[in-house]
């Protein structure tokens, strides 16, 4: 009678235990283990994106003389410096069309040509194509200038073998911009090459093998089965590569860095010069956030058009 009378009370105070106490012996483990990552996340990139948010608010000054102007500097981004910025989202929408376009369909297509091959060559070859990435994009963009070079550029010389007279790769107005995406679109994108051959390994074989034997060729097993099938690592793919693109700045702010007048100019360049050169840094934090949002706005319409709930 005493042990159930005991037990009867214990059970009472567990049901009256404040629910914050359970939660916390419940899930306290699992929240500890998260708290170094949630902590660093929360020093260096949350506090800053909100604190960036409120000086694009603002007229700030570093010695603390700021003045509230609330969406002013957004509007200042498209008016000012003679439509600048404009140039740049434009500039920098043309990089991202023709840099994710090419960077998909070259990653699909040797992805694919290494698929028939054996386990040691696919080896090799995804080792040879990702190797070149961790070369500095600084040291690619330093080579690719030499390439470049109106005087003694090796590009130069090829074009002159054909009779072509030497130009001024990005020394003119009219094709920096131009050599700039070519330089992007001549560089294997060894991410790509490294998911996509993944994802197509993963791939049953049974499909392939019962396409076969209702007289599907290759190329329509390709068609209609790989592409289908790898429908989310192509949207990985095409957000990590749109951010990127979005993002473009230390390649351009190397090969051209006077920018040849604003025809090289995109959004990070120009947040660049706009915040760390003429100081207007609630301007600048306006059209980071132009680029945000830009960003974000590009991902969901990926999503809503590549989405894929395909299991296999």
């Amino acid at each position: 009678m005493a042990d159930l009378t005991a037990n009867r009370t214990s059970a009472s105070r567990a049901g009256a235990e404040n629910p914050i106490v359970r939660f916390f012996k419940r899930y306290g483990w699992g929240y500890a283990f998260v708290l170094p990552s949630l902590i660093t996340f929360s020093v260096f990139t949350l506090i800053p994106v909100v604190w960036a948010f409120i000086i694009s608010l603002q007229n700030y000054r570093l010695n603390g003389d700021s003045t509230w102007v609330g969406f002013e500097n957004y509007r200042l981004a498209f008016t000012t410096q003679s439509g600048v910025f404009k140039i740049a989202i434009r500039n920098t929408l043309l990089y991202t069309v023709f840099a994710v376009a090419t960077n998909l369909f070259v990653g699909l297509v040797l992805s694919s040509l290494m698929q028939p091959l054996g386990k040691w060559a696919q080896t090799f070859f995804r080792a040879a194509y990702y190797l070149p990435t961790v070369v500095s994009a600084v040291i690619i963009g330093v080579i690719w200038r030499w390439i470049y070079n109106a005087q003694w550029g090796f590009l130069n010389y090829v074009v002159g073998l054909f009779g072509i007279p030497p130009q001024r790769w990005i020394a003119s107005p009219d094709l920096a911009l131009q050599s700039i995406i070519a330089q992007r679109m001549l560089t294997v994108p060894a991410t790509a090459i490294v998911l996509f051959s993944a994802a197509m390994a993963s791939v049953p074989k049974e499909l392939y093998e019962a396409a076969a034997l209702d007289g599907a060729g290759a190329i329509r097993q390709w068609w209609s089965i790989t592409l289908p099938l790898i429908k989310s690592t192509t949207l990985f793919l095409v957000v990590l590569y749109t951010i990127a693109s979005f993002e473009v700045f230390d390649l351009i702010q190397v090969m051209v860095p006077s920018g040849v007048g604003n025809s090289t100019q995109v959004i990070v360049t120009q947040i660049y010069q706009t915040g760390f050169q003429q100081y207007r840094y609630g301007v600048a934090a306006a059209e980071a956030f132009i680029l945000f949002l830009m960003i974000a706005a590009a991902a969901a319409v990926q999503f809503r058009l590549l989405r894929s709930d395909v299991e296999y």
